[in-house]
């Protein structure tokens, strides 16, 4: 008997290529995008070991538990490190970064996360963009949450090392990834002696095999089901329009934001200003008395199916997460999200008012004119 999901023909090399090349319209970039067989760690970390070595002098900025990954895997390539962290509440702003450069004068390597949907936060990438090229520094970025929920353009922003994945706002799996890479990142990673060979690791051996073989065959099996899914993802993407699928985002992170205020019980935005707050999700501050994981376990008791989250490690007991991105970008569950979240507070002794935490939400999808 056939099954739809196994009994599939294999993918051609130019099937997967296409898929790369919708990928690269998606980013607005001419640079080469490579699709990854893997959750976005895999490039993240390629990206970095192949480019950064013994000689590599690094800022790199921490507004979240991401840039403190990336911080750990330059030191372990050898890098000299400097952290420019900010609190996890605000974003970092590329007069901070301009501060770092006049500080370290040798820095030749950025890191940063651009959406960091653990800590609700997102960063100006376009103006810390300008501040990186002036230094002439090589760019590496995370947009695996902000791709398909705000803007992600390599080119006109400077980026060398763009990195992405399907499972957030894109509304994927989280088994595929791609990275876009500069002809400046090429140069440095062809000259770095540690650079990753013959390895799962290697953005290199997927140039010389794959793209300097003018994509003729592929130089393995690809994970064909999560290739597929990713064409469906861009797909759907192209169907609706980007910006659409943007504003869909922008208008969920709004109501999320407006209704926790209305809701009362204590809850409060986590990123203090709306103009730092990420797309893809907001971070609540739970009542002082009050446990955010154990509001959070109450909620998902009586509604299983909400995106909530408690934060991560030290968080967990302060931050509350609303993850809205990808098909939960919508009405109802910012609603539904908030009226578990106003439920379990109330169950504890913290008055709400889910009425108000509704017309909230109401009121901001129709200013938003969603």
């Amino acid at each position: 008997m056939t099954h739809p999901l196994l009994d599939l023909p294999p993918l051609s090399a130019a099937r997967f290529a296409a898929i790369e090349d919708r990928v690269a319209r998606l980013l607005g970039t001419r640079q080469d995008v490579l699709i990854t067989q893997g959750e976005a760690l895999l490039p993240l970390e390629g990206a970095i070991r192949a480019a950064a070595g013994p000689g590599t002098v690094a800022l790199n900025i921490v507004t979240g538990p991401y840039g403190q990954t990336f911080g750990d895997w330059l030191r372990d390539c050898g890098a000299t490190v400097h952290d420019l962290a900010v609190p996890f509440h605000t974003a970092v702003t590329a007069d901070q970064v301009r501060e770092a450069f006049a500080a370290h004068p040798e820095i030749d390597f950025v890191s940063l996360v651009h959406a960091e949907a653990a800590t609700g936060n997102t960063n100006p990438v376009a103006e810390i963009g300008e501040t990186v090229r002036a230094q002439g520094a090589l760019f590496y970025l995370d947009a695996v949450a902000s791709v398909g929920a705000e803007p992600v353009l390599p080119d006109a922003w400077g980026v060398d090392l763009c990195v992405i994945g399907a499972q957030k706002a894109m509304g994927g799996p989280a088994g595929v990834s791609a990275v876009s890479v500069s002809e400046r990142a090429w140069a440095r990673m062809a000259a770095n002696p540690r650079a990753p060979r013959r390895s799962y690791l290697s953005l290199l051996d997927w140039k010389e095999r794959w793209l300097d073989a003018g994509r003729a065959a592929l130089p393995h099996a690809p994970a064909q089901l999560e290739m597929l899914a990713l064409e469906a993802c861009v797909e759907r993407i192209e169907a609706a329009g980007l910006e659409t699928v943007m504003a869909r985002h922008a208008s969920a992170a709004a109501a999320t934001r407006a209704g926790a205020l209305a809701l009362g019980g204590g809850l409060e935005p986590y990123v203090h200003e709306s103009r730092d707050a990420a797309p893809v999700a907001t971070t609540l501050r739970a009542p002082a008395d009050a446990d955010a994981s154990e509001l959070v376990a109450a909620a998902l008791a009586a509604e299983p199916a909400l995106p909530l989250a408690a934060g991560g490690g030290a968080l967990a007991k302060e931050m509350i997460r609303v993850n809205h991105y990808g098909p939960d970008a919508t009405p109802e569950v910012v609603r539904g999200a908030l009226a578990a979240l106003g439920a379990a507070l109330a169950e504890r002794g913290h008055p709400t008012d889910v009425a108000a935490a509704h017309r909230a939400v109401a009121e901001t999808y129709a200013d938003s004119g969603m």
